[in-house]
């Protein structure tokens, strides 16, 4: 049977409407504040976890972990086709940025420069700059990227890596897992995985914007690796090995990626 008109229920009045949409106000209100204070909980109990956890290479030893991993997976994904994006030379900034200047020594000699690549114990092969110009010259420009969050269209030349090896008849050491780079002054030093030193893109570079390398960019010779963050790439190269192991790494040791891909 139909109610009536009289029996059903009323709309509610503006007023009951405004105390139900407060009464919601509320309760949502309290909700999120209970959430706010939980998650705040959370965040300084995992805090204090993380904290007491001993550090490893600069971080504490779960973070640590986590980049380890990312390491693994992101290596897998490198590969002769896995390209940094070129540009133009018209593109290339003509005031480039300095990435740092650890390992730029001011008492630096360049005239006494000598690249020395250790091939193993008591067998040091030493090249001056010219030895490696005799090898074919290759140009890049790219978006080289910096971990202080800037980035910037750049021009280089240099010796590939790939090139420098059969060059110099390093294929039992390119066989490594690992090569290390380190400055004259052993200031500034990384390891780099092979698979990544032998990429087209990584350089031996001696040039920029057509010229040799101003000193504060690593003259004689620098790495240029497009693949990886510019920490990677090493100014003022002064002693080159190889290795199964992980040789030290400045920004490892401080708390980031030892891979540092892009």
């Amino acid at each position: 049977m139909e109610q009536s008109a009289a029996e059903q229920p009323s709309p509610p009045t503006p007023e009951q409407q405004e105390r139900a949409l407060e009464r919601e106000i509320r309760r949502r209100t309290i909700v999120s504040f209970i959430l706010f204070f939980l998650l705040g909980v959370a965040a300084v109990m995992g805090f204090r976890w993380l904290k007491g956890h001993p550090q490893d290479a600069g971080v504490q030893a779960p973070l640590r972990s986590v980049l380890n991993a990312n390491e693994k997976i992101f290596d897998k994904t490198l590969s002769d086709g896995h390209l940094a994006k070129t540009y133009p030379v018209s593109a290339a900034a003509t005031h480039v940025r300095v990435n740092g200047d650890v390992g730029m020594s001011p008492n630096f000699d360049p005239n006494t420069w000598k690249l020395r690549v250790i091939r193993a114990a008591r067998d040091t092969l030493f090249l001056t700059l010219k030895d490696i110009q005799q090898l074919p010259k290759t140009e890049i420009v790219f978006d080289f990227k910096c971990i202080e969050g800037w980035s910037q269209v750049t021009h280089w030349a240099g010796v590939k890596f790939s090139d420098f090896v059969k060059q110099y008849h390093l294929d039992a050491q390119a066989a490594m897992k690992y090569v290390g780079l380190r400055t004259p002054d052993s200031a500034y030093y990384v390891g780099i995985d092979m698979p990544s030193a032998l990429h087209p893109q990584t350089l031996l570079c001696y040039e920029m914007n057509g010229k040799p390398l101003p000193l504060n960019q690593g003259y004689p010779l620098r790495l240029i690796i497009p693949v990886k963050y510019g920490i990677k790439s090493i100014k003022r190269i002064g002693t080159m090995y190889f290795s199964d192991q992980r040789p030290p790494d400045y920004w490892f040791e401080r708390g980031y990626d030892y891979f540092s891909g892009l």
